[in-house]
């Protein structure tokens, strides 16, 4: 193994989560069919090798069970303003020991906590 290419996010509405993953920087590495009315929705961080997906047929994983996905960044504080200025709510940043944390939320409360060292 490498490293992780894709995580699954469930979701209620794949558009609208396309949106809002798009509002916060992601980009769209691809959307297709897969067929039985299921859509293939990959998204990705700019340059980064990982990416999400936002998935709808997983029954065993419901729409904002995804909790604490990590989003590296160097200035917290720049990256809280700006998606505040979108219209996010963004809980204060946590300033630990061990790095500064900021949590918030897509429409269907997955959970993201941005972090910078």
């Amino acid at each position: 193994m490498k490293f992780i290419e894709v995580v699954s996010i469930p979701v209620s509405d794949q558009q609208v989560a396309k949106e809002f993953y798009l509002k916060i920087g992601f980009e769209l590495i691809i959307e297709a069919p897969m067929g039985n009315g299921d859509t293939w929705l990959q998204l990705g961080l700019p340059g980064q090798a990982t990416s999400i997906s936002l998935v709808t047929w997983f029954s065993k994983i419901a729409p904002g069970s995804s909790q604490g996905l990590v989003l590296y960044t160097e200035d917290i504080k720049k990256e809280v303003d700006e998606l505040k200025a979108k219209g996010l709510t963004v809980k204060d940043i946590d300033d630990t020991p061990w790095g500064k944390f900021a949590e918030f939320s897509d429409p269907d409360g997955n959970s993201m906590v941005l972090r910078q060292e």
